[in-house]
């Protein structure tokens, strides 16, 4: 004998022997069998021939490798004779898939298609693992493991040692044509404790991301809905669409079916939700509840694309009662729009659904159609640059005001930055609408129908200053504002309807706008200078504050604004904004806006977040006072702590509190574990809140999801 070492010309016996060995890889990691002219590569620390016997043995760091695929063993051998290949002695299949076998022992016979393997161990393509005492290979396709175990767990180690959570059985079977593993007599523990055992079980293997069959059921139960236990269905219907069945069944009412479809298409995709029950818990008012939510876009081309979303409910708590995410407006849209360079279309139908207490359908509006066109020219030779803005609008209600719109604004603007740094912009905007009304309620009493419209110019002049100061570790900014527009008194004729600028929300973010109604129903009369101051604080390590401070002076009164806007007076409110945010522990956001007569707060809304992984901390406050009957007094805060008690442990509470009525309306809590392997979660809320049919409730939500397998959850 004699050593070997990266062998590319080989005797023939060598060839037969390296190309027998590569043969039976793939059947051995389940992958079809390579080219025969593929390369081969092998390398061993000695290598003897036994021409009596017709034995190639090769031993020591035995490597052979053909099309990305790699045997390695101790000691490999081939008998011609009887056509048999057997490996021994740390034998690890390295596969081109990412699958990883193991064994002690590996003897293959016959066309290489069926094999046994001794002390089997094997590296699925997402890191679990299987093993097991023995394993047959049956037709190339099929591997039979005896006194299996199987584990998606690396690093989430029990107290005993062992995987967290594993599956044992007596058979375990994984087909490759199926793509599927299958258990006999199996059994789940966790800890190493039985919790559950099955004579059969079974679920895809790495390879398939999509299958069908039944997903882990649910077991639940809460104060609002009682018990129930929820049994979805998945099926796989092609490669680029699914539908799930999910029918759930309760102690006290008839089963609730939700089933959603999804579909992919080459320009787009399609998504549908529905579900129903048969409701006879109200002995005097037995129906069948249900409701509906669809989405659909598709790309026409690279301009244009087009869809619809539609979201209906047959009543106005089934959502809520019922545990479904939902607004307390459901809006359900059909559109086509087009993206130009410099331009935007688009045409879309819109039907509203309320399900607030008090709302009348019959009074909510149906927007068909409502189309928009949006332009900005290329800038000129002076930088200048022109805008237009369409929009036509149609409303119809059964009961109450209907009106069509056609509205055309038209502007142009004129940047400029001079030699000091002096920021300017003039401009102005003619906006010119003409409404075709019906029913319309006018301050005489009655209504009026008919035709109405205005047409509205403004000159608008803005200056800024920014002036930055930059030092070895931070620099500063400090810019004055101010703007003048001016634009003739009122704008409003009372036939014109308001339906899209009802609720005016005055701060920082409009206060230099032209108009800070946020529709085009209303415009903002009369001539006004407005001025303000920024500042900011910039660190060379990523930490900054900002402030700014603003207010807007009206030449004359105008009741264009309602009390308590703060806009109101000739002089508004004052605005303010104040960002803190000095490292990545602490980001501090106060925004106010101030009485101008009493500098009291009539709005506040504060943002705070502290804190690292081990505790953070994270504030929402918020006041409003009261504007109208319509918009009244608001405050309430909402408060989490969290921490990230280890890497895998995890714990949150939270709370949310109505200060105006100085009541708790919701408050909460969890604890979560989650590991490469399992998810494991508890969650607790209790509401105190009411609507109608929909209780207070608690509700105890826990949660194991065995990665790789599935999940199973309770609510109590």
């Amino acid at each position: 004998m004699r050593p070997w070492r990266d062998i590319s010309v080989w005797p023939l016996r060598i060839i037969m022997f390296a190309a027998a060995v590569a043969l039976a890889l793939p059947d051995l990691a389940h992958a079809q069998i390579p080219e025969s002219d593929a390369p081969i590569l092998m390398t061993a620390d000695e290598l003897s021939f036994d021409d009596d016997l017709g034995i190639v043995t090769a031993k020591g760091n035995v490597e052979i490798s053909q099309n990305e695929r790699i045997l390695l063993a101790d000691m490999v051998t081939y008998n011609q004779r009887d056509d048999v290949v057997t490996a021994s002695g740390n034998v690890i299949i390295v596969e081109p898939t990412g699958e990883v076998l193991f064994a002690e022992y590996a003897e293959l016979t016959d066309d290489m298609r069926e094999g046994f393997l001794r002390g089997f161990s094997m590296l699925l393509a997402d890191n679990s693992r299987l093993a097991a005492v023995s394993a047959q290979r049956r037709g190339g396709v099929e591997t039979r493991l005896n006194q299996a175990i199987y584990s998606a767990c690396r690093d989430c180690i029990g107290f005993n040692g062992e995987p967290l959570w594993n599956i044992k059985a007596s058979k375990v079977t994984h087909n490759q044509d199926r793509r599927e593993i299958v258990y006999r007599h199996a059994r789940l523990e966790l800890l190493g404790v039985p919790i559950a055992y099955t004579p059969y079980l079974s679920h895809p293997d790495p390879t398939v991301k999509r299958n069908t069959g039944l997903l882990t059921p649910t077991f639940g139960s809460s104060t609002a809905l009682g018990t129930s236990l929820r049994t979805p269905f998945f099926w796989a219907i092609s490669r680029d669409k699914d539908l799930t069945i999910e029918p759930q069944i309760y102690a006290s009412y008839y089963p609730l079916i939700t089933a959603e479809y999804r579909q992919a298409y080459g320009n787009g995709e399609l998504r549908a939700r529905l579900s129903g029950i048969y409701d006879t818990t109200d002995t005097n008012r037995k129906r069948g509840r249900g409701h509906i939510d669809a989405e659909a876009r598709f790309d026409i081309d690279e301009s244009w694309r087009w869809g619809a979303n539609l979201d209906l409910a047959s009543d106005d708590t089934y959502l809520a009662r019922f545990g479904f995410p939902g607004n307390d407006t459901l809006t359900s849209r059909a559109y086509a729009e087009r993206f130009g360079s410099r331009s935007y279309a688009a045409a879309e139908g819109i039907y509203f659904q309320g399900l607030r207490d008090g709302d009348i359908q019959e009074r909510i509006p149906l927007v068909l159609p409502k189309v928009d066109f949006n332009f900005v020219s290329e800038p000129g030779k002076y930088g200048a640059y022109t805008t237009l803005d369409a929009n036509f609008q149609s409303l119809a209600r059964d009961e109450g005001t209907s009106s069509q719109r056609l509205s055309l604004t038209a502007g142009w603007r004129l940047p400029h930055v001079s030699k000091n740094g002096i920021v300017t912009t003039v401009g102005g905007t003619v906006q010119a609408d003409l409404y075709n009304v019906a029913d319309v309620p006018v301050p005489s009493g009655g209504t009026e129908t008919g035709l109405t419209g205005r047409i509205f110019p403004q000159l608008i002049g803005e200056w800024r200053y920014p002036w930055i100061r930059r030092g070895e570790s931070s620099g500063m900014l400090v810019e004055p504002i101010a703007a003048l527009i001016l634009a003739p008194n009122g704008g409003n004729p009372d036939r014109i309807p308001n339906e899209d600028s009802l609720a005016v929300e005055f701060d920082e973010t409009n206060l230099f706008s032209s108009n800070r109604f946020p529709g085009k129903d209303r415009v903002e009369g009369g001539s006004r200078v407005v001025y303000g101051l920024r500042g900011g604080l910039y660190g060379s390590g990523g930490g900054s504050s900002t402030i700014f401070i603003g207010q807007s002076y009206q030449f004359r009164e105008s009741s264009t604004f309602a009390s308590g806007s703060g806009l109101n007076n000739n002089q508004s409110d004052i605005v303010g904004r104040l960002t803190i945010s000095p490292n990545k522990f602490l980001d501090l956001v106060y925004k106010t806006r101030l009485d101008i007569d009493d500098f009291t707060a009539k709005r506040t809304e504060i943002t705070v977040t502290a804190g690292g992984r081990a505790i953070r901390t994270d504030i929402n406050y918020i006041f409003f006072d009261q504007i109208d009957d319509e918009f009244p007094r608001r405050e309430e805060i909402f408060a989490r702590l969290s921490s990230d008690i280890t890497d895998q442990w995890t714990a949150r509470i939270h709370a949310r509190r109505d200060l105006t009525d100085d009541a708790t309306r919701s408050w909460g809590a969890s604890l979560r574990y989650n590991c490469d392997c399992l998810d494991f979660s508890v969650n607790f809320l209790r509401t105190f809140t009411q609507d109608r049919d929909v209780p207070p409730s608690d509700t105890v939500f826990v949660r194991f999801v065995f990665k790789t397998l599935g999940e199973f959850g309770t609510a109590f």
